[in-house]
């Protein structure tokens, strides 16, 4: 098996055409253009994010598409993690993406006919919102060549993030509030060390959906004795959902090197946490403030657009008056 990895600002025509490099990965390709560094650090600095999924629960409109870029008013989903990620102090971006996810690596580019057309513009404001995105951070690309787990997506951006914590976000979860989510999380590692969960109380009905932790007692953050991947209610060791915001310590790939295979053949990211737990490692659950929109579903992603333009200052007011319009009794009135 091979490893192909791509990096910022190059979006390979030909994935045949470009060399490949061996791997300890399995089942991840990637295209490599700067060569992936090493070194120790305390703060976190880099940051994974998950792209490699097929969207389902929003077919058909991730058929061609995908997902990640799918807006939230005027921006892809995929660029509100990765400001919440360099509002954090990240600076260093991994994705991990699949087959048609390159629409992701040409967003961060600067070699797109929208790019072009900005600057032929000439309007800063212009050229701020479309060629910005490109200079939020560095960038690079691996692939995951086939579905065999979160713990595996993780495992396929080691290249570039081993030996040192760094943050695993889901864009999935777009969370607004007055700081980064991942801000707080850095705040927790920062001062005490080891993994930071990011956790929210969810109602009885929803723990199946949810993996859940088993804190030591009260306080946040919390130290964990556990964590369970949706458990039944019954047996659910408290009502902390985990949201899709981490610090993973540099321990973990060890972690993941060691559990076996669950449900489907898959690696989650839950059991290496859980060995991490078992080995007498710090893990912590962090409550965070904001509010979380899960936009892998049609209902929250219509929810989160509404309350993303409702934050905007030239949005809010026309908006608002629209929903009361749609909301009426009579119902919307023809223009």
């Amino acid at each position: 098996m091979a490893v192909l990895v791509f990096s910022s600002n190059y979006i390979p025509k030909e994935i045949g055409q470009m060399g490949i490099i061996p791997s300890p990965v399995e089942g991840c390709i990637c295209a490599m253009g700067l060569q992936p560094y090493h070194c120790r650090m305390t703060a976190v600095r880099k940051g994974v994010i998950l792209a490699a999924g097929l969207g389902t629960r929003m077919l058909p409109a991730t058929k061609a598409v995908p997902k990640e870029m799918l807006p939230i008013v005027d921006k892809p989903l995929v660029q509100y993690a990765v400001e919440e990620a360099v509002a954090a102090g990240i600076d260093h971006i991994v994705f991990v993406i699949a087959d048609g996810k390159e629409a992701i690596a040409e967003h961060f580019s600067l070699r797109t006919r929208a790019d072009a057309y900005a600057r032929e513009r000439g309007e800063a404001e212009l050229i701020e919102r479309v060629c910005g995105p490109a200079s939020l951070a560095r960038f690079d690309y691996v692939r995951q060549d086939e579905p065999r787990g979160i713990a595996h997506a993780v495992a396929c951006a080691r290249e570039f993030v081993e030996g040192e914590p760094f943050a695993l976000i889901f864009p999935d979860d777009i969370i607004t509030g007055a700081r980064s989510c991942m801000a707080q999380l850095v705040d927790v590692h920062q001062r005490d060390g080891g993994t930071v969960i990011a956790v929210q109380r969810v109602r009885r009905e929803e723990v199946p959906q949810y993996g859940i932790v088993d804190p030591e007692g009260e306080g946040n953050p919390v130290r964990l004795r556990g964590v369970v991947e949706k458990p039944a209610a019954a047996d659910a060791p408290s009502d902390l959902g985990i949201v899709g915001r981490y610090i993973l310590s540099e321990t973990i790939f060890a972690h993941i090197d060691r559990i076996p295979p669950g449900k489907n053949g898959e690696l989650q990211i839950t059991d290496a946490i859980a060995s991490q737990i078992a080995a007498g490692e710090r893990v912590s659950g962090y409550a965070y403030e904001g509010v979380r929109h899960d936009t892998g579903r049609p209902l929250g992603y219509l929810v989160a657009n509404v309350a993303v333009a409702l934050e905007r200052g030239d949005l809010a007011g026309p908006l608002a008056e629209r929903l009361r319009t749609l909301l009426a009794p009579e119902g919307p009135q023809t223009p």
